[in-house]
Order: C-alpha cells, then sequence, then structure tokens
C-alpha cells in the first residue's frame, strides 16, 4: 500500500455516535381526575368511581382515610398536636425531672417563617423542601396554626388513594381549606394526584384553597434530576405537579439567628441540649433524636462478643433492608417477610456469623424499640408492616456512593410484593440509576396491575406500555420498542386526537427508537412535526421541546447534516444552561451531542473538551459505570482517538467495554459499539490481527440482533473490509467495502459522510490492486463532494487529498502528487497539528513522491 492512510476515517466515529444516543421526552399529566391505579395487597381500586359518589359518602372515604378531630374533619385551629401531621417527636432527656410537661418542645422561629406565611395567604401549591429532621413539617404546622386557624384542613393517609381521590374533592367544594401533604413523594406514582387534579383547586378566584407539602431534598432531586435521557417520561406526572409549586428550601442546621432564637427558649432543657449540640447538628435534627439513632444503628453492626454489652448485627441488618428497600423506591410501609427474607444479605455483607448475630425476635424487639421516649429505627405499621425512620434514609441517600446501588436480589423480592404505584417508583429509580433490567421487570408489573385495573386502552395502561417500551430501548431491542410505541401512538390517536401532549410524547418516542434502528429519514419527519407542534403549543422554551429539538438534531447528525445539527444544539444548549444549568442531566446530554458533532465537523480539541466536562460532570453525578458516563467515555475515547493519541485511547475502551458487557451485556448495542471502536483503534495501531477478530466478532452480532444493513452492522463491516486490506487481502476486502458502498448510497444516500468513507475505502483498495486508474477516478469524485459537503479542511477532505496524491505517484504524474500533498500539508499542519498523525502521513508520503521522481530521473 503506498503510504499510510487512514482508511477507516468516518467510521469508528459513526460508531460511537450509534452507542446510546437517546432523549425520551416528558409525558405531560393525564387530564382526567381520579384515574385508577392498584392498592399494596394487588387488588384493583376503582378511585375513578369516587368522583360520582353522592357527597356524604365522599365525606364519609375522606373522614375514613384521614387525621380527624373525634372522627370528623375540623378546622386548623382544632388540631393541637403535630406529631399526627408527621412532626417527629422529640426525644426525652435522661433525667426525668428535666423532661418538659409539654410533649412537643416550643417550636424555635425560622428565618422562612415571614416568605412561607406570605406565600400562605397567597393560596396555591406550597412546597418545603429539605433533609429529613429539617423540621419541615413542624414549620409548616406552625405556619398554617399561626395564618390559616379557619380552614378546614385535609391530611388524607397517602397509603389510602381513595382517601386521597375523595380529599381532593371535597376541597373543591370548601371556600377556605388547607391540603396537608406531608411527605409528598408518596402522593406521586399514583394517579389520584394529577397536575390537571391539583390545579381545579385553584381555578375559583373567589375561595382561599392551600395545597401545604413537604418533601425531603433527595427526593425532591430524583423527581426533578434524570440522571438518564431515557427517564425523561418515567417522572412525567410528578414534575408536572412540582411545577406548579411555590418551592421553599429549609435548610437542616440552623442559621445564626435561628441559633440565637432557640438560645432564647432554651429554659426547655430539650432546646437547651439540642443548643449545646448545634455544632454538629441542625436543633430538629438533634431533637427528634435523629444522630442517636443512627449512632445505635451503626454501633448494632459491630461483633455480638460481650454479653455485657450486647450487640445486634441482626436487628442492624433488618434496618439496612429496610433503608436499602425505600432507597430503591419502595414507598408503601414496608412487608416484615420481605425484610426477613433480605436481610440476610445485608447480615454477610456486615460481616455475617462471625458477628454472633441475636434471634430474629430480639432482633425485631430492639429494631422497634422507641429510644428516649421518641421514635424507633422501625416502626410498626399495622400487621406484618413497618416503616423506617426517614432520617437513617436520608443520611444514607446523603453519604452513599451514587453507584453504590441496592443489591438486584433485594429488589426483585421487594417486586414481588409491590402495589402500582411502588413498581412505578421502583422502575423510575432503576431506570435513572441505568439498570435497566430491573427497570423493566419493575415496569412489566406495574402494567400487569394497570391493565387489570382499568383495561389495555386506559390512558394510565398506555402510559405503562410507554414505559415499558422505553426501557426496551435501553436493553437495545430497538425491533421491540418501535411495535410497542406505534401501538401506544396509535391508540393516543384514535383517543386524544394528533396533538394531545401524550400523542406528542409518542411520535418523539417512536423517532427515536427509528433513530435507534437506523432509519433516519423517517425519525426526522416524525421529530420536525414534534418541535413545531411542542413549539407552538408549549413554548420554545418548554423542556419538551427542548428535547425534541436535541432529538431532531441527533437524526441530523446520523444524516451527516452537522451544521445545521451544530446550530440546533448551540441553541438547545444555551436555553437548558439559561433555565436548568449547566450541569442539569438535559443540558449535558445536549452538550455530548454537541461534542460528538464537533468530532464529526474534524474540530477534535473543541470535542475534547466538551466530552471531558461531561464526563467529569456525568460521573460525579451518576458514577463512573452508569451507561450516560460509559457513552461520553465512548466518545470521548474516540476523539483521542482521532487526535492521534491511541494509547489513551484503547485503555479507555478496554475499560468502558468491559464496563459495559457487565453491566448491559456482551450483545447490547452500546457494548458492540465499543468494541467495534475498540478495534478501530488497534487497527490504526498496528494490532490488525487483534482487530480483525474483534471485528468478526462484531460484525456477526450485529448483523444478527440490528439486521445485516442497520449503520452499526455496516460500519464494522467497513471496518472490517479496512483491515482486511492493511493485511493484504485485497480481494477479500473489495468485496465487502463494495457491499457497504451499495448499501449506505441506497440507505444514506450518495453525499453522506459515511457513504463517501466507503468510497474513499474502496479507492484504496484499487490502488493496491494495481488498478490505479478507477482508483484516481474514485478518489477524484469522492473528494469532490467531501469538499462540497464537509469543506475543504475537514479531516476527512485531507485524508482524500493525501490518498489521490499518492495514486498520482503511482501513476508517475509526479508534480501533481507533490502539489496536491504540498497543499494538504500545509492545511493538515495549521488545522490539525504537526504532530497529528495525517500530518506525519503526509510527511512521509511527499517523502516518498520525492524518492520515488529521483530514483525514476524526474528531478529537474
Amino acid at each position: 500500500m503506498a503510504g499510510v492512510v487512514l482508511a477507516a476515517a468516518g467510521g469508528a466515529a459513526a460508531s460511537a455516535a450509534t452507542a446510546g444516543w437517546k432523549q425520551w421526552w416528558v409525558l405531560l399529566p393525564v387530564g382526567a381526575v381520579g384515574a385508577a391505579a392498584v392498592a399494596g395487597s394487588g387488588v384493583a381500586q376503582e378511585w375513578w368511581k369516587a368522583a360520582v359518589r353522592s357527597s356524604a359518602d365522599r365525606r364519609r372515604v375522606v373522614v375514613d382515610g384521614s387525621v380527624t378531630v373525634s372522627g370528623r374533619l375540623g378546622r386548623v385551629a382544632q388540631y393541637t398536636d403535630p406529631v399526627q401531621f408527621g412532626v417527629h417527636p422529640a426525644q426525652q432527656l435522661a433525667d426525668p425531672e428535666d423532661v418538659s410537661e409539654e410533649r412537643m418542645p416550643p417550636y424555635v422561629p425560622r428565618d422562612e417563617d415571614p416568605h412561607l406565611r406570605e406565600r400562605l395567604a397567597r393560596g396555591g401549591l406550597v412546597l418545603l423542601v429539605g433533609d429529613s429532621t429539617a423540621g419541615k413539617s413542624r414549620t409548616a404546622f406552625e405556619a398554617i396554626t399561626a395564618t390559616l386557624r379557619d380552614h378546614v384542613l385535609f391530611a388524607p393517609d397517602p397509603m389510602n388513594p381513595d382517601a386521597v381521590t375523595a380529599a381532593l374533592s371535597e376541597a373543591r367544594s370548601m371556600r377556605k381549606c388547607v391540603v396537608w401533604l406531608d411527605d409528598l413523594e408518596r402522593f406521586l406514582n399514583g394517579t389520584q394526584l394529577t397536575a390537571t387534579s391539583l390545579a381545579s383547586l385553584f381555578t375559583d378566584k373567589q375561595a382561599h384553597r392551600v395545597v401545604l407539602a413537604t418533601l425531603r431534598a433527595a427526593e425532591y432531586d430524583r423527581l426533578t434530576t434524570s440522571t438518564d435521557e431515557a427517564d425523561r417520561e418515567l417522572q412525567q406526572d410528578a414534575r408536572a405537579v412540582l411545577d406548579q409549586a411555590y418551592r421553599i428550601r429549609l435548610p437542616r442546621r440552623f442559621s445564626p439567628d435561628e441559633l440565637d432564637r432557640a438560645r432564647s427558649r432554651a429554659w426547655d432543657p430539650r432546646i437547651a441540649d439540642a443548643v449545646e449540640h448545634a455544632d454538629r447538628f441542625g436543633i430538629a435534627e438533634y431533637l427528634s433524636a435523629g444522630p442517636e439513632l443512627w449512632a445505635a444503628y451503626e454501633a448494632a453492626q459491630d461483633a455480638n462478643t460481650d454479653p455485657k454489652r450486647p450487640t445486634h448485627p441482626r436487628g442492624a441488618a433488618l434496618v439496612a433492608a429496610a433503608i436499602d428497600l425505600r432507597c430503591a423506591g419502595y414507598l408503601s410501609p414496608l412487608p416484615t417477610a420481605v425484610l426477613e427474607t433480605v436481610h440476610t444479605a445485608n447480615l454477610e455483607r456486615l460481616g455475617g456469623h462471625v458477628l454472633r448475630p441475636e434471634p430474629l425476635e430480639e432482633a425485631w424487639e430492639w429494631a422497634t424499640q422507641p429510644r428516649r421516649a421518641t421514635t424507633a429505627l422501625l416502626q410498626p405499621h399495622g400487621a406484618g408492616m413497618v416503616e423506617i425512620f426517614d432520617y437513617l434514609v436520608d443520611v444514607t441517600q446523603r453519604t452513599r456512593p451514587v453507584d453504590n446501588h441496592v443489591p438486584e436480589v433485594t429488589i426483585d423480592a421487594a417486586l414481588r410484593k409491590a402495589s402500582y404505584r411502588d413498581a412505578i417508583a421502583i422502575g423510575d429509580t432503576a431506570q435513572a440509576q441505568g439498570r435497566y433490567r430491573l427497570a423493566k421487570d419493575a415496569f412489566d408489573r406495574a402494567l400487569r396491575h394497570a391493565r387489570e385495573a382499568l383495561g389495555p386502552e386506559h390512558t394510565e395502561t398506555l402510559t405503562g406500555r410507554s414505559r415499558c417500551a422505553v426501557a426496551l430501548s435501553n436493553l437495545g431491542r430497538y425491533g421491540e420498542a418501535e411495535v410497542e410505541h406505534r401501538a401506544v401512538l396509535e391508540a393516543r390517536l384514535r383517543a386524544l386526537g394528533a396533538e394531545h401532549p401524550h400523542t406528542l410524547t409518542s411520535r418523539n418516542n417512536l423517532a427515536m427508537a427509528l433513530t435507534q434502528l437506523g432509519r433516519y429519514d423517517e425519525a426526522e419527519v416524525e421529530l420536525r412535526a414534534v418541535v413545531e407542534a411542542s413549539t407552538r403549543l408549549l413554548g420554545a422554551d418548554h423542556p419538551n421541546t427542548l428535547t425534541g429539538r436535541d432529538n431532531l438534531a441527533t437524526a441530523l447528525t446520523r444524516l451527516g447534516r452537522y451544521d445545521e445539527a451544530e446550530v440546533e444544539l448551540r441553541a438547545v444548549v444555551e436555553a437548558s444552561t439559561r433555565l436548568l444549568g449547566a450541569d442539569h442531566p438535559n443540558t449535558l446530554a445536549s452538550r455530548s451531542s454537541l461534542a460528538v458533532v464537533l468530532s464529526d465537523l474534524g474540530r477534535y480539541g473543541e470535542a475534547e473538551v466538551e466530552h471531558r466536562t461531561v464526563v467529569e460532570a456525568r460521573t460525579g453525578l451518576v458514577g463512573a459505570d452508569h451507561p450516560d458516563s460509559l457513552l461520553s467515555r465512548h466518545n470521548l475515547a474516540m476523539v483521542l482517538s482521532d487526535l492521534g493519541r491511541y494509547d489513551e485511547a484503547e485503555v479507555e475502551l478496554r475499560a468502558v467495554v468491559a464496563s459495559c458487557t457487565r453491566l448491559l451485556g456482551a450483545d447490547h448495542p452500546n457494548t458492540l459499539s465499543g468494541r467495534d471502536s475498540r478495534a478501530t483503534v488497534r487497527f490504526q495501531m498496528g494490532r490488525y490481527d487483534e482487530a480483525e477478530a474483534e471485528l468478526r466478532a462484531v460484525v456477526e452480532s450485529c448483523a444478527r440482533l440490528l439486521n445485516a444493513e442497520h449503520p452499526d452492522t455496516l460500519t464494522a463491516r467497513g471496518n472490517l473490509a479496512t483491515v482486511l486490506c492493511e493485511l493484504g487481502r485485497y480481494d477479500e476486502a473489495e468485496i465487502e467495502h463494495r457491499a457497504v458502498l451499495e448499501a449506505r448510497t441506497r440507505l444514506l444516500g450518495p453525499d453522506h459522510p459515511s457513504t463517501l468513507t466507503s468510497r474513499n475505502n474502496l479507492a484504496m483498495v484499487l490502488s493496491d490492486l494495481g488498478r490505479f486508474d478507477e482508483a484516481e477516478a474514485e478518489h477524484r469524485a469522492e473528494m469532490e463532494t467531501c469538499t462540497r459537503v464537509l469543506g475543504a479542511e475537514h479531516p476527512d477532505t485531507l485524508t482524500s487529498r493525501g490518498n489521490l496524491a499518492m495514486v498520482l505517484c503511482e501513476l508517475g504524474r509526479f508534480d501533481e502528487a507533490e502539489a496536491e500533498l504540498r497543499a494538504q500539508l500545509e492545511t493538515c499542519t495549521r488545522v490539525l497539528g504537526a504532530e497529528h498523525p495525517t500530518t506525519l502521513s503526509g510527511r512521509r508520503s511527499l517523502a516518498q513522491i520525492l524518492e520515488r521522481r529521483t530514483e525514476q530521473g524526474s528531478l529537474p
């Protein structure tokens, strides 16, 4: 072969771009009030019927499932015990004589009190967000007691969906009322609380209605920040509710002014004791015995070897199992049978039999015993159920590494008992963590519940099918996902019309499935329609519109229309940064897409900076082995390869492939794409036999799983043909290159960058076969198109000029060859740098031409 040629230019990048680019749309809230859900027992609850019950029946449902005054709904002033509303009881001091007669210590006013009370006076949804034991519930209770005393108070049990639906309906008939939703996450993921049903409370301007909710900060972040592009649809109803809220953050640690106010109430010994520890803990945190219970939980994990000071490792394992279930998304009271099943794995992680664990009965007694007359680690909640003290969950979520997930065996056991809303929450959590098999299992269970309760055409059932389709795509099962998305789209078109938000969601998701299947023209048509409708209906800056534009840019990139894609993505990145922040997952997804386009445009330095920024941010958010992080690491490695830093690229790709294989499976498209890229880098390093073996395996798997003409399969076949050429097996290489070129021309068009790559590679084989006239014609046609489509200074165009020059040399036209190479070398040095492999290859080729001309006496 004449000269060193980067014959695979473009092929590896195309493969890298295929690995996991996907953004699914956020569903907008269902319009119907009171859709169905499924209770923890698995028996369908027809709560949509609650909307048509008589007023007396509805009131009875509310009373039976809510906090009441002597069995009746009361006004705020009639409720005097804040513990009824989720306020943690205060711990008792060691000396009984020092304990206040009051059950609760005096309230220490917070800095946010005036702000909160002013918002309550305006009405609407007010949300207090903060850590567990930050004092959210107490602050909220004191605020309504001070400002809304004559309002009727509804405090429905989140475990009783009938009561929630009935309470919202009953509240609409009240002129003045407060709906109390402590721990808001427990009211979400079912269908009784939707953005539409919530908004309907506030349409009567003559009424004053307040919905006052609290939410742990970790739960708020989970519900509002999607860490996986495919997770956008999954938290849709929760985000639509939260979008209506006026949010107030309540810090766990007291400010200096708040501490001064606490000191002025130190006549209560509990306040005085909390102030003494304020350098380490928040006042409310300490009063609720949170740190003490956490310390007891940690101490119980030690070996039980001293009879005088027994520990409780089995009890600690039960508590750890309960924490795991809650962190996994299980929102309902926790079944003791499940805890007993899964706690043994936690016990083994703590040390197993070496710890000499206590009997199970003793472990339960220890775990459910209240400390200092306040709460217990595990609080009994009816027969066979317990609740975990949420402070323990909060500390765990704050301190546990982002990639330290709940064991699969625990989640599998939980799913066997999960209610409809628990299954959704578990699926959402698993999806966000990139644990797609678990997410699919959870969504399958939720879908079965919805079908049994509502039938196949109900809007909630269709949403469940859409969730499952997204999970199928994440698992790399693109064909199955397309079938599901089409079915859901057709049903929504029939029931809702072409421009209903749910229908637009389905069109977006179908378009992404088409993109994954390599059907880019179809995807572009769908996405342009979606972007137009969402811009008109929702506005240009709405998250759904921005996601649709990002997805459209992805399709344009796959179609080789890089300039259009860059313009679109820069606009999306600017808007997302302005509206969501630079490190928001949506913004990072768009920056990742932009970085790939910059690489395709040959602007490798810019692309590297963007990819490194995204890799660092995603690693901090979700861990280095999350599928999103692995995608970014893969794309960064390919830019390093484009920059000629093959050793760095190979090390990164080896790690990416190992993680993808372990987490996603050997046949997942992301894994296969990583293997293709790794083989391409090894080819560049001269390790041809390794590259051939890797690529043959990738081609076989891609053809079997995706089809013979999927873009990923064609990329791997083209790369394999390039390796065969370098190994001197020119006839095999020509056959393979011609087949890939024919398919790409037919599927992508003659001007697509991938088609041009195939033409360049075929011309190289023709040259190696000594068919220089054919090679020259092919190179000239390919270079002219590259110049027109990509620009004269694009790396692919420069590679084509170098390859053409070497063919001219073989034809003995040394002057033309030298002129081409000198022009190419000057541009390569300026654009790519003096040490880039393409520049070095050009210098070697120029020396070779000069030497050949000298040998043939052509030098003047």
